[in-house]
């Protein structure tokens, strides 16, 4: 799994990043403070303008003045210029606007990335889409990963999705399951993000397999890791190794803790598997 997210995080995802917003996303972004727009009138050079949008939602255009396009999309801001030169200076005119940079809609996102911190959506933008602009996650990342957001409609959100409200601070959270995310590619895992979102990729918790083991070492846990599997991915008993007498080393509340291991049993996170060497 570890191989698979380091390509998908060095190459496949990076891919995604440079792909152009298509025109119809284009259209039906929201604009807001910061953007910088740029402006055409077909058959009007004269007219274009780049304008960044200010603090109070406006930009300064040719002949008209001040324009108020704060929450409008795209599409509604080309018309809503239009209609101002119309009323007095061109007739049906064509009014085209361009996104040149996007500033006002923005996530943070914290935790196993590459470049955590704050990133700009370009739009319509996805899970997938914001984790490789965050650099990709690492290869301690964990099985899930958490956005946490302002309180949603229930009907929005997937019915695959774990979701945890908190009606006193208005949030939600929509765990999603790295697995379905990058390994199984079921679109249904990535999520569409928005503008205020936080995301988290946890680090992954390990066990410690040492001892008469082939390759001792930290291994992360995955859904389900029992003793033996964990055994397993550590290259399997040596010839030396007196399998009857494997122990746990648990941390607790109280202090370490030894115990017996069963095959089947499923470790925990900081467990140390202990395989020592047979007496014959």
């Amino acid at each position: 799994m570890g191989d698979l997210k380091k390509i998908l995080a060095d190459a496949g995802l990076v891919l995604l990043m440079l792909l152009p917003l298509s025109a119809a996303a284009q259209q039906e972004y929201v604009i807001g403070e910061g953007d910088l727009l740029r402006v055409t009138v077909y058959d009007n050079p004269d007219l274009a303008t780049e304008a960044r949008v200010s603090g109070d939602g406006k930009i300064s255009f040719p002949l008209i003045g001040e324009v108020a396009v704060n929450e409008l999309n795209v599409a509604d801001a080309e018309k809503a210029i239009a209609a101002m030169l119309e009323a007095g200076y061109i007739v049906k005119p064509q009014v085209h606007i361009f996104i040149a940079e996007y500033k006002s809609k923005k996530v943070t996102v914290l935790g196993e990335v590459a470049k955590p911190g704050i990133v700009v959506l370009r739009g319509a933008s996805t899970l997938m889409e914001v984790l490789s602009d965050a650099g990709g996650i690492t290869l301690n990342a964990g099985d899930t990963i958490v956005i946490q957001r302002k309180l949603i409609s229930q009907s929005t959100v997937s019915a695959q999705e774990k979701i945890d409200k908190d009606k006193a601070k208005g949030e939600m959270s929509v765990v999603v399951d790295t697995k379905r995310l990058f390994e199984d590619g079921d679109v249904t895992a990535n999520v569409p993000v928005q503008a205020g979102d936080s995301i988290y990729v946890p680090k992954a918790a390990f066990v410690y397999v040492n001892g008469e083991v082939k390759t001792p070492g930290a291994y992360k846990i995955t859904k389900g890791l029992t003793v033996l599997k964990a055994i397993t991915i550590s290259g399997g008993f040596t010839i030396k190794a007196s399998e009857g007498r494997t122990r746990i080393i648990r941390k607790t509340e109280k202090g370490e803790i030894r115990i017996k291991a069963k095959f089947d049993d499923l470790v925990m996170p900081d467990d140390i598997i202990q395989v020592p060497e047979s007496f014959f």
